[in-house]
């Protein structure tokens, strides 16, 4: 088990400050081993250090490498806003992909599978609701890139969350009919250069959201592309992936200010 101290810099203290306080909040993290069959699964656990009574729990799904350094810093920045942040394992343990080669074989797995892939988000939001200190009826799920395609099949599932956020997450739908078994508010948080995202799926995303009444809002960044979140995706948008500031931290506020919505006692 790790300590990690809270810092909050000038850049995120605008999206601190109203959910938990301004005030630094340490979070601990410990792994979390659990089934599905007889495979065995590794999720991440972050939480509060001294939080009092039950916490608000958010679901977040990794991104296309599988849980990594990037999932534990997101997971980290999320639980420093005073709620407990459980990342679920969707390949399994000791499944982690290098590179994008590998990235691209596990992730199209599930993808191409949307029925495992509801599997194994509800198996994690199953476990989040089992750790000590989670409120259990108020839960977030929260994903990135690959994960933000599972954020919005967990909701397609008619999981019982509060809302689900999609950071520069795929936007197809397979199925739309499943649009009428949305129980959650819906974000969606998109950058408007993303070339991985075709025009064709953000409308028919829209359409599913609308034809079935769901509570959702779309909000795009001008000049982001894919991985807008990722400082490690590098700073080439010719790529196709790239970090963006201002996306970043504006994406992470409009997130921020959905908690304090959903969530304002915390």
């Amino acid at each position: 088990m790790t300590i990690i101290a809270a810092t909050i810099t000038a850049g995120f203290l605008a999206a601190t400050t109203s959910l938990a306080s301004a005030r630094p909040v340490a979070v601990r993290s410990k792994s979390v081993e659990y089934k599905i069959g007889n495979q065995t699964f590794e999720g991440l656990f972050v939480y509060p250090e001294s939080s009092k009574g039950k916490v608000p729990g958010v679901l977040m799904v990794h991104n296309w490498l599988g849980i990594s350094d990037e999932t534990k810093k997101q997971a980290e920045r999320v639980a420093k806003l005073g709620v407990a942040v459980f990342a679920v394992d969707v390949y399994g343990q000791g499944v982690r992909a290098s590179e994008a080669k590998a990235a691209v074989a596990l992730a199209g797995k599930y993808k191409s599978d949307r029925k495992l892939f509801r599997e194994r988000l509800l198996r994690g939001l199953e476990v989040l609701r089992a750790q000590k200190g989670v409120e259990a009826g108020e839960i977030v799920a929260v994903g990135y890139c690959f994960g933000g395609t599972g954020a919005i099949e967990l909701a397609r599932a008619g999981a019982d969350v509060k809302a689900v956020v999609s950071f520069h997450g795929g936007l197809d739908s397979p199925n739309p009919a499943d649009g009428k078994n949305i129980k959650a508010r819906v974000l969606v948080l998109q950058g408007a250069d993303d070339p991985y995202v075709k025009s064709s799926d953000i409308v028919a995303f829209q359409n599913e959201m609308r034809a079935h009444g769901v509570d959702w809002q779309m909000t795009v960044y001008g000049g982001a592309v894919h991985s807008f979140t990722d400082v490690s995706a590098g700073s080439d948008v010719k790529t196709g992936a790239a970090y963006n500031e201002k996306a970043d931290l504006r994406s992470f506020q409009a997130f921020t200010d959905l908690l304090n919505d959903l969530f304002p006692k915390r």
